[in-house]
């Protein structure tokens, strides 16, 4: 007889990697709780909760099954007692138990629901996964180094029926530490840490995890050793690490609105503890109050948390995002009740042939990249800048096709990316075009660039990466890149929606739309059924602090929609356009566009 777990399809499983055999770890590191994109950093200060123990199940053997993909949940230096107490009493004493930093745990995704088939004496239990990166001790996940598919144990009786522990005991069991993605949304939170870009003009976030069991009066410890331990290896190209050597000297103290850090920082000068203070207020971002900072023992600076983060702004973002799309071969302001309209920020003399533009505001002016069509079926990128309206643009070279520009927001010169005839290429303000080498096989198919201008990600031979640019000598060079798991197939468009999160078009099945994190640790369906193939996406990124909750539009089929609700958008709401003739049947609006 066989029976499916009824837990959700899209699991998330924490394994160790080690020698052959039973080898779960006594000390294990965490992963991510999914929250909105306005919202990614939330301290659930003091909750403290664990799993289910063995017992909670009874009888129940799917249930024991999820308990079980829990047990590793918490504190990380009591996961290995909490999942021994799982395993059958007489194999507990051959697991092998790895210390302090050797701990390194795979996060997988389940491809299926976990398969139970009883046996005569037990039941085997089948998970098919899919490897998305090893989790280390410090919170940092990095490439997977495993490659199985499948892992397998078996369940057996705790005691004889009738008894009171009618439970059950996991025999044979592999040599991993499993989590699953429901126990990983229940006990485990993402959190933001922020380093200086190399010019140490804007701070760039990276991604951490943290056990939400962790009491509130260790967590800024925490978060000021992630800092000391230095950025991810995929981010390193383009952000700076505090001083070498930098080490915290005991753990933080204190409670209630203020807070003492200790630290052993070279040449920790007046600039260097004021970059310092605000990297820490914006890494702690749900917490106030005072923080002093000492060095070496000597009190060096105070911080009040709200008062930085409020003087050392990570975004300046207009909240009135407009919306635009392409109509007709112009770009054309969209009406959306409850928001402004917007100006077309585009001069009449150049608006047409327009295929897909990008905009980005820039002080006072508006930078405008448009994909334009000629006579003969090519397409070239026309680009310029203006006050309010853009009146004068340059062409660029002449390709078959070029998809949606981005542009990167930093840098002294304006300077974005584009995708054109399956190669990706950096554009300049005069629309020259230099091609983007980025050592991957396979056809470039679209590009998308995070609020910070320091990170991109794309979709390159059908798979998801991520990648840091450095502007070192005011150039954008972009690094090595990081490719990303996920379970959609087919990976048409991204676009970037929060700090660490990505809008990704792929299928599932069928056309959907996926929220994935930047490291592919957690993924939430946002739209099951686009009803085809997606063309197109634009969002209005959310920051930290911004009360949008995350906006976004997209093309399927050659219809736009948007979501918060998702809904047609309409020729109706197209602005300034004349009705069709008599028996003329309207286009629809195509290639969304937000300015900000």
């Amino acid at each position: 007889m066989k029976r499916r777990l009824l837990s959700g399809v899209l699991g998330a499983v924490l394994v160790m990697v080690g020698p052959a055999g039973c080898g779960i770890p006594e000390r294990s590191a965490v992963q991510t709780d999914h929250r909105g994109p306005a919202a990614e950093t939330s301290w659930s200060l003091g909750r403290g909760s664990e799993p289910p123990n063995r017992e909670a199940s009874g009888s129940d053997a799917e249930a024991f099954v999820r308990n079980f993909l829990a047990a590793a949940a918490g504190e990380p230096d009591r996961a290995y007692e909490r999942v021994k107490q799982f395993i059958a009493v007489p194999e507990r004493s051959g697991l092998q138990v790895k210390q302090g930093s050797e701990v390194a745990l795979s996060v997988v995704r389940l491809t299926d629901d976990p398969v139970i088939e009883q046996d005569v004496d037990s039941m085997k239990v089948t998970i098919a996964v899919q490897q998305v990166g090893l989790l280390r001790t410090n919170g940092m996940l990095v490439p997977p180094l495993a490659t199985e598919t499948t892992y397998e144990f078996r369940l057996v009786n705790a005691g004889p029926a009738g008894q009171d522990d009618a439970s059950f005991y996991v025999s044979s069991p592999p040599n991993v530490l499993l989590l699953s993605d429901e126990a990983l949304r229940l006990y485990y939170q993402a959190e933001s840490i922020y380093f200086w870009n190399s010019e140490r003009t804007r701070l760039v976030s990276d991604l951490r995890y943290l056990s939400s069991a962790v009491p509130a009066e260790r967590r800024v410890s925490e978060v000021v050793r992630w800092l000391t331990a230095g950025p991810s290896d995929w981010l390193r190209v383009g952000v700076s690490g505090l001083p070498d050597r930098t080490e915290m000297i005991n753990n933080a103290t204190g409670s209630d609105g203020r807070w003492e850090v200790n630290l052993d920082m070279p040449g920790a000068d007046d600039v260097r503890l004021e970059q310092f203070a605000t990297q820490l207020a914006w890494s702690l971002l749900e917490l106030d109050g005072i923080l002093e900072i000492k060095i070496l023992n000597q009190s060096r600076k105070l911080v009040d948390l709200g008062e930085q983060r409020t003087a050392n702004q990570l975004y300046r973002l207009d909240d009135n995002a407009r919306r635009f799309c392409v109509y007709e071969g112009a770009i054309h302001a969209l009406a959306v009740a409850n928001e402004s309209i917007g100006r077309v920020p585009v001069a009449p003399a150049a608006n047409h042939d327009v295929v897909s533009a990008g905009l980005r505001r820039a002080g006072d002016d508006v930078l405008a990249a448009l994909v334009v069509a000629g006579a003969d079926g090519r397409q070239r990128l026309n680009v310029g800048r203006g006050r309010d309206v853009v009146e004068s643009f340059t062409a660029g070279p002449l390709h078959t096709a070029i998809g949606r520009p981005v542009w990167l927001r930093t840098g002294d010169q304006p300077a974005g990316l584009v995708v054109a005839d399956g190669e990706l290429y950096r554009f300049d303000g005069r629309a020259a075009m230099y091609p983007v080498q980025l050592g991957l096989p396979g056809r470039v198919d679209a590009v998308a660039a995070a609020l910070d201008g320091h990170r991109i990600a794309l979709i390159v031979g059908g798979a998801l990466h991520v990648a840091a640019i450095s502007w070192e000598g005011g150039v954008p060079t972009i690094g090595p890149t990081r490719r990303l798991a996920t379970s959609l197939t087919r990976l048409t468009v991204v676009d970037w929606w929060a700090e660490s999160r990505l809008l990704v078009a792929g299928a599932a099945g069928r056309p959907a739309i996926y929220d994935v994190s930047i490291d592919g640790a957690l993924e939430t369906r946002l739209r099951d059924d686009a009803g085809a193939e997606v063309t197109h996406l634009a969002a209005y990124p959310a920051a930290p602090t911004s009360p949008l909750a995350g906006t976004f539009m997209y093309e399927a089929n050659g219809v736009i929609y948007r979501n918060n609700p998702f809904e047609r958008i309409v020729r109706e709401q197209v602005q300034d356009v004349a009705a069709p003739p008599a028996g003329v049947r309207p286009g629809n609006p195509t290639a969304p566009i937000f300015l900000y």
